[in-house]
């Protein structure tokens, strides 16, 4: 039983996660049993999964997520500007699927009659931005390629994160764009895999942090 709080994160919280093994013992071990192999050594390292990790955490906003996945980064020896810089492929991947989604709202704007709401042909209408808002469209787009460019991480790796991060936002425009990029940049059907079961073990690792404060909630109601 907890004491009623208004404060609705503590990291002290956390620890009541395996309070969920008592009142749901199959799905909790069968859940963290996947999230053990999903975040594994496999064709990509712990590292890159752990910094995969840290951008997933970073678009699902759970806090959390990102306690626990940078520190498991760091301990498998990623340093703070590889931390960084995953984060801003996150950014620039959760940016982009907004601007991305431009181009559904142009075709709303025209009164585009296609029953089909996703075509990769729509990803072309993006540059019209370019003559709609010019100068905010140039400042995202060098931001988009700055943060994709390489750095203290490969090209391949950042591709390899805005995979994950483009699966954990639900764009298909971005899926299909980075998927395509990521293995232009040398990145197996392998590696593509197993990054985006890091953001299926993050996007559901996310609920399931946030079941302490279900469970703070159900005592203190």
């Amino acid at each position: 039983m907890t004491t009623k709080t208004d404060s609705l994160y503590k990291k002290s919280y956390f620890s009541r996660i395996t309070e969920l093994k008592e009142y749901a013992p199959e799905a909790f071990q069968s859940f963290f049993a996947f999230n053990t192999e999903a975040l594994a050594e496999g064709k990509l390292s712990v590292k890159l999964k752990e910094l995969i990790a840290v951008a997933v955490a970073h678009i699902t906003g759970c806090p959390y997520c990102i306690e626990l996945h940078v520190g498991n980064a760091k301990k498998n020896e990623a340093d703070k500007e590889e931390v960084a810089e995953a984060i801003f492929v996150a950014t620039a991947l959760k940016a982009g699927s907004a601007a991305a989604h431009g181009v559904n709202a142009l075709n709303a704007f025209d009164g585009e009659s296609d029953e089909e709401l996703y075509k990769a042909s729509y990803f072309n209408r993006l540059k019209e931005f370019g003559d709609l808002n010019g100068d905010t469209f140039k400042a995202f787009a060098a931001f988009d390629h700055k943060a994709l460019k390489a750095g203290k991480l490969t090209v391949k790796e950042k591709e390899l994160i805005a995979v994950a991060s483009a699966h954990t936002t639900g764009c298909a425009y971005c899926i299909n764009l980075h998927t395509k990029n990521a293995k232009k940049a040398g990145a197996s059907l392998e590696e593509i895999t197993e990054a985006i079961f890091v953001a299926v073990a993050l996007k559901a690792g996310s609920a399931i942090a946030h079941s302490v404060n279900a469970l703070n909630a159900y005592d203190e109601a």
